[in-house]
């Protein structure tokens, strides 16, 4: 029995999507599943270019047929790739592609076949499972971020949006307010998740030593460079890349990533092979990019380039509500150790920490905890385990309030019932509820002319 006879019947009867497509990219054949998945019928596909799909992951050259047209001819093969395509009714569906190039008995070659998994249905349970954690604290926060004032859902609904596209992200946001934790999130919520995330602290390195750990270099390439290295781009390959503090990258290093986003190609120095790279683009800064363009040190096409989708991290000020439950958290990881039973803060250390200014966000209060558990013998944290200078913010804030109106203020009242009372100053301390005597001190002290008055 010659079962290649009847390879239609059997692809015809796959639950996968199947495409066969020319050199060109033009789709020759499409298998029911294909037509399922898509939208549309085999009729509708055949003939047209495999770019109608719009997949998320296709390198379309478009210079001529085979490897000229796109990067599976060149490469050969694609497997287990995840990615959108967008179908007939212009809806996104998450789908698995393998592919394979076919060549003829010469080696030439003829076309290529694709299979389409779809994924989407995984995908939404997914997001089901992390929408219910969230919504019931199932778990350390949302990716190990904590939080549950109106900011912070806003910061991880969006997260969520942005994580299931390839839009480069940019984070801005004050010292200390977790933006690396944000940009773990992003990677760890896209489908790049299995792949590495590679951080790059970029206001920790000099000019030449950001340029080696970024793009690699080669043997010789400078002093101490004894053998070949690859840079943290190349680490990245295939997941996500976090460039950190990108307002403190020097111009000229600003041109060469400017040049890598663009092409996705790295050159190591000293070296000017091109080396393709498939990598998530996430980048952060506590500074105003905008101000750095108008003072010539940041490229505005740079920005343009990684400011696709901004995200801002909000101060801790700016969610006050979240500092019981990261304090909480802080505590519960420090019982994990085993050191000593700490069972919370008292309400009255808890009021100190909710006034507080936190200039230092996050990164601070994480501080603050761990200065008041070396103090604490056991038991609740109380007032007196807080460090000197929040104890000396919670006085000048008291002070501040038994002080009361500021001079201006009470100069300008005092000017209001003095006009009123047409300077009569015993009418105004009946109607202040002071002492004639206080009203002439006042006068005195604020430098204010009776007869001006009595003239206005």
């Amino acid at each position: 029995m010659d079962i290649a006879k009847h390879w239609k019947t059997i692809v015809d009867t796959l639950q996968d999507g199947v495409l066969v497509m020319g050199p060109d990219g033009t789709i020759i054949a499409a298998n029911p599943a294909a037509e399922q998945l898509t939208g549309y019928s085999a009729e509708e596909l055949v003939g047209q270019s495999c770019q109608i799909l719009n997949c998320t992951e296709c390198n379309i050259i478009g210079q001529g047929p085979g490897e000229h047209w796109c990067s599976l001819f060149a490469e050969g093969n694609v497997k287990d790739k995840t990615c959108l395509i967008t179908n007939k009714h212009r809806r996104s569906i998450h789908i698995i592609k393998s592919a394979s190039v076919l060549h003829d008995e010469n080696g030439s070659v003829i076309g290529a076949v694709e299979t389409l998994t779809d994924i989407s249905e995984k995908v939404r349970q997914q997001q089901e499972i992390l929408s219910l954690k969230k919504t019931f604290h199932l778990d350390d926060g949302y990716h190990g971020i904590l939080g549950n004032s109106p900011v912070m859902q806003k910061l991880f609904e969006l997260i969520d949006n942005v994580s299931q596209t390839e839009a480069p992200v940019l984070i801005y946001g004050q010292s200390g307010t977790g933006k690396e934790l944000v940009a773990r999130a992003i990677h760890q919520a896209s489908q790049r998740q299995p792949g590495p995330f590679v951080k790059v602290n970029c206001a920790a390195l000099n000019e030449n030593l950001l340029e080696s750990e970024l793009f690699g270099h080669v043997k010789g390439a400078y002093t101490g460079a004894e053998r070949d290295r690859i840079g943290r781009f190349e680490a990245a390959h295939e997941g996500s890349i976090f460039l950190d503090e990108i307002g403190d990258i020097p111009l000229s290093t600003q041109v060469k990533l400017l040049r890598v986003l663009e092409e996705m190609e790295i050159e190591r120095v000293g070296d000017h092979q091109p080396i393709p790279v498939d990598v998530r683009i996430i980048t952060a800064t506590n500074k105003n990019l905008e101000d750095l363009i108008a003072q010539n040190l940041f490229r505005e096409d740079l920005l343009f380039r990684i400011n696709v989708f901004p995200l801002h991290c909000p101060s801790l000020t700016e969610r006050k509500e979240d500092i019981p439950i990261i304090v909480q958290n802080f505590i519960q990881r420090h019982e994990a150790k085993g050191v000593k039973k700490i069972l919370g803060v008292t309400p009255q250390a808890m009021e100190i920490l909710m006034n507080y200014s936190w200039p230092g966000n996050v990164r601070e209060l994480r501080n603050i905890i761990e200065y008041a558990l070396v103090l604490c013998p056991g038991g609740g944290i109380e007032k007196e385990h807080l460090p000197p200078k929040i104890m000396q913010d919670q006085k000048s804030i008291r002070k501040a309030h038994r002080k009361g109106p500021d001079d201006s203020t009470k100069r300008d009242v005092l000017l209001k019932v003095l006009k009123q009372t047409g300077g009569n100053q015993s009418e105004a301390a009946r109607i202040l509820g002071v002492s004639r005597v206080t009203i002439w001190q006042r006068m005195n002290k604020y430098g204010i002319d009776l007869e001006t008055i009595i003239k206005t």
